[in-house]
């Protein structure tokens, strides 16, 4: 049987399935008699506090395994019983209704899922399957996800061939099954003959030789057939992503998430613990290397419990990044110092997510302009050329690029978010997958737009969504004088090899021929027809 599904993450997986779902448990229900109450009440109590205490642990060797973007799912987990709100509800619960506090428990969760199950927000859905353990894991598949989901983006950093969004799959497939997950192609065989066995096999051999192949690139230069040099960067969460970066033949950052400091605790990093997170990678890539920080992206599907944020209909389109960032300055400053103060460690740069306006930017650079001016009263250095630079996600941004070119050292385009808000597309619901397209005219049309404004005002792009890594976008990007890629650390090298591959020139007269289609699927065609080594990176 094979199952057709969404290439997530490349490579071939062979094994015997294992199904991981949510248990059945039974829940008996107990009367308690009035003198037992408060002594369930802290049985629970105590239940909550042991479990906070075994996830911490869990999260912190996921975060010394996998990366603090990996570990984040437990983060969450803890964020769960640590909210007065529904852990308040079950002692409530016990108390008013006299019954013992695994009843109250299901009882209470059952009450959320209904309020979550309202909500149209496929990403919660999803966080079940962030976290997987790359030593016992030959591939993964899920019902549901895309591309650009997390799980999706974290196999690709892991090696990990993955297939998602096949609605289904688990219901097709039994505990035990022979499976081949081919990340490639996108697609599933379950109980394949052993003639196809032999042949994934044999694609197995290949891609093996393939990778030490690409490691021969290690420390080559990203340079063209015809001379023009590109910078092939790495999209990090915290140091120890820095490190997998280099080891990857990443020739610097470009996009250090930072939220990730802020979750999984009680209370804001301080500036101190902040300064040496950043001055740690900024020392790793040295001055030679960027290092692009992005400020704090929180809010849409990174909740923060201790900034008591409201809730919203639509939050990816609602309080978040730099629209927190300045409504509640005093946080934005803490985090503006800290990278200030990075930024004589290395050759650190800054970009603002989620940009809307010309308004918003100036106001940000106003902050800016503040702390610059404290941090030299108090006679602390730190690089007062920074480079300063911002996001493109918003479309309006990407149409507007021209006037914003004039006022920011750089753009970086985020693809992930400019795909789903130009397309109108919930980049996380399989079940408009289809309209997912970063290869749609108008999203090329838009980044188009930004690297012709940019460079008419000689300022350098940048693109940090996954698209900048997809082997088929590369020549088109390359050829509309895209500056700088960053992508998984784990997609470096066949990039490079590709880069290394095409000339400048070729891909300009690729670019202006995918200019005049109208239509995604024919682009893709295309470019594979008129590049065919690109099959071999795969």
């Amino acid at each position: 049987m094979e199952i057709k599904g969404i290439a997530a993450a490349s490579g071939y997986g062979l094994g015997y399935a294992f199904l991981l779902q949510e248990p059945k448990v039974e829940v008996i229900r107990t009367a308690l008699s009035q003198g037992g109450i408060e002594d369930e009440v802290a049985r629970f109590e105590e239940s909550v506090s042991r479990a906070i205490f075994e996830l911490e642990a869990v999260r912190k060797t996921a975060g010394q395994k996998l990366g603090e973007d990996a570990a984040a799912i437990f983060s969450a987990h803890i964020m769960i019983l640590e909210d007065p709100e529904y852990i308040g509800a079950i002692s409530q619960k016990v108390r008013q209704d006299m019954i013992n506090a695994e009843a109250a428990v299901e009882e209470v969760t059952k009450e959320y899922v209904v309020i979550f199950e309202g909500m149209d927000n496929e990403y919660l859905r999803e966080r079940a399957a962030d976290l997987i353990d790359r030593g016992k894991v030959a591939g993964f598949v899920t019902n549901i996800g895309g591309r650009t989901s997390h799980s999706a983006i974290m196999a690709r950093s892991m090696g990990i061939p993955a297939v998602v969004g096949l609605k289904d799959i688990v219901d097709k497939v039994k505990a035990g099954d022979f499976i081949i997950v081919d990340g490639t192609d996108g697609k599933v065989m379950v109980n394949p003959p052993e003639s196809v066995i032999q042949a994934y096999r044999r694609k197995q051999e290949a891609a093996m030789t393939k990778k030490r192949e690409f490691e021969k690139l290690l420390h080559e230069k990203s340079i063209t057939r015809d001379s023009v040099q590109v910078e092939l960067v790495a999209n990090i969460g915290n140091p120890e992503d820095a490190k997998g970066a280099i080891a990857n033949g990443a020739e610097g950052v470009g996009l250090y998430r930072t939220e990730f400091l802020y979750m999984g605790r009680n209370e804001l990093p301080s500036e101190e613990e902040q300064f040496k997170a950043y001055k740690e990678v900024a020392e790793l890539f040295g001055q030679n290397h960027p290092v692009v920080i992005r400020t704090l992206d929180i809010g849409g599907d990174k909740e923060l419990p201790y900034l008591e944020m409201p809730n919203e209909m639509n939050p990816f389109l609602g309080y978040r990044a730099i629209r927190l960032c300045l409504d509640q300055p005093e946080i934005f400053k803490t985090q503006l110092r800290a990278i200030l103060r990075a930024s004589v460690y290395g050759n650190v740069k800054m970009m603002y997510p989620m940009i809307a306006t010309l308004q918003e930017l100036r106001a940000a650079n106003a902050i800016l302009s503040e702390v610059k001016q404290e941090l030299a009263t108090e006679n602390i250095n730190f690089n007062s050329y920074m480079e300063v630079g911002i996001m493109v996600e918003i479309p309006a941004v990407a149409a507007l690029a021209s006037k914003f070119a004039k006022e920011v050292d750089f753009f970086s385009i985020g693809t992930n978010d400019l795909v789903q808000y130009t397309l109108a597309v919930d980049r996380m619901n399989e079940k408009i997958s289809y309209l997912y397209q970063p290869l749609n005219p108008s999203v090329l049309s838009l980044i188009q737009n930004v690297i012709t404004a940019a460079h008419n005002e000689h300022k350098w792009v940048g693109m940090c969504g996954e698209m900048a890594g997809d082997l088929t976008a590369i020549p088109i990007l390359l050829g509309m004088g895209l500056d700088e890629f960053s992508m998984s650390a784990s997609s470096v090298l066949a990039a490079r090899a590709l880069i290394r591959h095409l000339s400048q020139a070729d891909a300009a007269c690729i670019a202006q021929m995918v200019h005049n289609m109208d239509d995604a699927e024919k682009i893709k065609e295309y470019v594979e027809q008129a590049v065919p080594f690109i099959s071999e990176l795969r």
